[in-house]
């Protein structure tokens, strides 16, 4: 996890019950810096709530937290943090990496797992709305197979292109495309993913652009193919680690799909500023046990829940609301818009 100087001022957790939104300071265990590196825009960074208390001797033992992608992607990281942040209440949690699928080989997992609160997933839009409709047969089902415990982050998705592509600004690049059909490929991390569908969706709404997609296991070779110039282009998150390669030159971040400009970068446009009106693509993250795992045991986790507002509520790139869950409080519900 980068630190210090060269972390972004990138990600905002919030960590309260809905409607409790009182900040307060992280734990020395991870700063501010280390929290607000990932990209994220949610209003603000707060404790689990007081109601975070172990049932009946739960957790007894190290609770594991599958994360669906390979080391160093966004739900990796955004996982251990979340493991960080909530360990002085609930204690070791056990970090399990099962990339693959977009997201579906881990989301399975804890779908299948026994539901005694010992195995949670770090899930996403892409691993409960986007991903199982892309699958003939669909390994688990994201409503029936989950019990929700809390909804607390979102990310925004960017377009990136290497240095070498002779454009700098996102109307150069729909120009370039048109320019030379089926000449362009972009990287993302998955069919399926956030990442792909917000590529499928720039094309769409620049008019049908003629890019082809290479689906990557991970953002991590994708990256590194982006570095050495092996692909011209790629749709990702935009982490402290785009950022950084772009402010370095070694990449160049063309827009922000969100709604507003990040406060991590506020000199990149967002998409619908530099041409695309309506290109907005986010991931929301939330944290799910299996089916069936009793009430009292997914109150006694860790619950950050998201506060909405008009502002922060996340949105998949279809706009549409696609399904409600209550959360382990029993009084809230979740829904991805």
């Amino acid at each position: 996890m980068e630190t210090g100087a060269r972390v972004a001022q990138s990600l905002e957790l919030n960590m309260s019950r809905p409607d409790i939104t009182n900040t307060v300071q992280p734990s020395s265990a991870v700063n501010r810096r280390d929290l607000l590196m990932l990209g994220l825009l949610a209003p603000a960074i707060t404790l689990p709530t007081p109601c975070a208390r172990s049932h009946d001797g739960y957790p007894s033992r190290p609770v594991r937290l599958v994360i669906p992608s390979v080391p160093a992607g966004v739900h990796d990281v955004i996982g251990r943090v979340w493991a960080e942040r909530v360990k002085p209440q609930f204690g070791t949690i056990v970090i399990d990496n099962r990339g693959g699928g977009g997201g579906s080989i881990g989301a399975n997992d804890v779908a299948h797992a026994q539901p005694d609160g010992y195995s949670i997933l770090l899930g996403s839009t892409s691993t409960h709305v986007l991903v199982p409709p892309t699958m003939a047969n669909p390994p688990y089902d994201p409503i029936k197979d989950f019990s929700a415990i809390c909804v607390f982050a979102y990310s925004s998705t960017s377009i990136v292109v290497h240095p070498s592509l002779p454009v700098r600004t996102l109307a150069e690049l729909i120009a370039y495309a048109r320019a030379y059909p089926g000449r362009l490929s972009y990287g993302a991390a998955g069919i399926g993913s956030i990442t792909h569908l917000a590529g499928e969706y720039f094309k769409q709404l620049a008019g049908g652009l003629d890019i082809q997609v290479v689906p990557y296991r991970g953002i991590g070779q994708g990256v590194a193919d982006l570095l050495s110039g092996q692909i011209p282009m790629f749709s990702a998150n935009a982490t402290a680690q785009i950022l950084e390669l772009n402010r370095a030159g070694k990449v160049r971040i063309l827009s922000v799909n969100a709604a507003q400009r990040i406060k991590a970068a506020p000199e990149i446009p967002i998409s619908s500023e530099a041409g695309v009106p309506g290109m907005i693509a986010q991931t929301t993250f939330g944290i799910f046990s299996p089916a069936g795992t009793p009430l009292k045991i997914r109150a006694a986790a860790p619950g950050p829940r998201m506060a909405a507002t008009t502002s922060s509520r996340p949105r998949a790139t279809s706009g549409r609301a696609v399904k409600t869950w209550t959360c382990s409080d029993g009084t809230r519900t979740s829904r991805y818009n």
